[in-house]
């Protein structure tokens, strides 16, 4: 697959995974947060548009928290990542061979995550993997 230009998507700020899912009844789902940020990174999604990413990527999160209060940046990429997903940027996450997360400054009137996603060739080869 010949390589391509990077393409980045600008998605609103992300509920942490800690009140990204709930327990109910044993199980975990999708919280109420949760499931608006979906919708809303939906929406951005389809206002900007994308091509479908087949093959193996690189992906960079670009964090710009809404304050400087402390995070773990690592905290903010499952609902990013679940909503490139649900959306159909990509078949699955497990396409990501390199993920990379950067805290920019704090942007109180505008806190996003912008997303670089790239061609990657593959580290793992299909003789490294085991039989399924």
């Amino acid at each position: 697959m010949p390589d391509r230009p990077a393409e980045t998507l600008v998605l609103p700020w992300p509920p942490s995974v800690n009140g990204y899912w709930r327990a109910f009844r044993g199980r975990n789902i999708l919280s109420k947060r949760g499931r608006e940020y979906r919708l809303e990174s939906l929406a951005a999604i389809g206002e900007q548009g994308f091509d479908f990413w087949g093959g193996r990527v690189s992906v960079t999160l670009h964090i710009y928290p809404p304050d400087r209060r402390r995070r773990d940046v690592d905290n903010y990429s499952k609902g990013v990542l679940d909503a490139l997903t649900h959306a159909g940027v990509w078949d699955d996450d497990e396409q990501i061979d390199d993920l990379r997360i950067v805290r920019m400054l704090p942007e109180r009137e505008n806190p996003r995550v912008e997303v670089t996603i790239e061609s990657c060739v593959a580290a793992v080869t299909d003789k490294d993997t085991p039989n399924d």
